[in-house]
């Protein structure tokens, strides 16, 4: 695996759709919005819900899913989908309003009408854009090798460990194991994280206790280096500070 810095700046679009008409309107309608808005997406095409599952992995954005489509149904691919992945914004494409009640258990954001308007779609955008930037600062993800991304939430890592050029994740279901810079990863968890080691960067929302060089983290105790132990208890008295307000 290599953990992979997640910054939005690029957001990624599946299209999932089986008439080409209505595809091909969504990516000029995405082309209009991102030159108006100075947003980036990237539109990546799906004929069908089984090529979307088939293909997919969590390194998507927002989901453009139409309900009705042969094979396998929009509806039921999100479904599947929710399994692996809880984050990505689903919105549904239907000319049928009444299918936009069974959103409610994929936890799709929204739903467009066709005949699709440029405006309804923008609307939709605009609302997945906001949850996106929402929640960018709660997740940090981590890519394998074979092109598989797995979403942590940041509250599920306990602390991350450096061992030569691996990066072990210690979280609430195991370790996961990455390739990677640990300064990486450092810089974009900083304020929630302290690196209180060269081998060691610490989730502050789980520090237990600090007793000497020894800092207690889900459980297990780890080496504080003695320049870092002031930092360390500043990082988590502003931590504290913070989440209290």
């Amino acid at each position: 695996m290599t953990a992979r810095r997640r910054v939005i700046t690029m957001t990624r679009v599946a299209i999932v759709e089986d008439d080409p008409i209505y595809s091909d309107q969504l990516r000029r309608y995405l082309a209009q919005y991102e030159k108006e808005s100075g947003e980036k997406f990237l539109p990546v095409c799906f004929s069908d819900g089984v090529d979307l599952v088939e293909h997919y992995s969590a390194d998507y954005d927002i989901l453009l899913l139409d309900i009705e489509m042969p094979g396998l149904d929009g509806m039921t691919a999100a479904k599947r989908i929710r399994k692996v992945d809880r984050e990505v914004v689903i919105i549904f494409i239907t000319n049928m309003s009444q299918y936009a009640i069974q959103g409610y258990a994929v936890e799709a954001l929204d739903y467009v009408l066709k005949p699709i308007s440029y405006y309804s779609f923008t609307q939709c955008i605009q609302r997945a854009m906001e949850r996106m930037r929402r929640r960018a600062k709660q997740f940090h993800s981590v890519s394998t090798g074979k092109g598989e991304t797995r979403k942590l939430e940041l509250s599920q890592i306990y602390f991350v460990e450096v061992q030569k050029h691996t990066l072990i994740y210690h979280t609430t279901e195991g370790e996961i194991t990455a390739s990677g810079a640990m300064s990486e990863v450092e810089q974009e968890l900083q304020g929630r994280f302290f690196r209180c080691h060269k081998g060691y960067l610490v989730n502050l929302e789980h520090v237990s206790s600090i007793q000497g060089d020894l800092v207690t983290v889900g459980g297990q105790q780890l080496q504080v280096s003695r320049a870092k132990k002031k930092p360390l208890l500043d990082a988590l008295n502003n931590y504290i500070n913070e989440v209290s307000k």
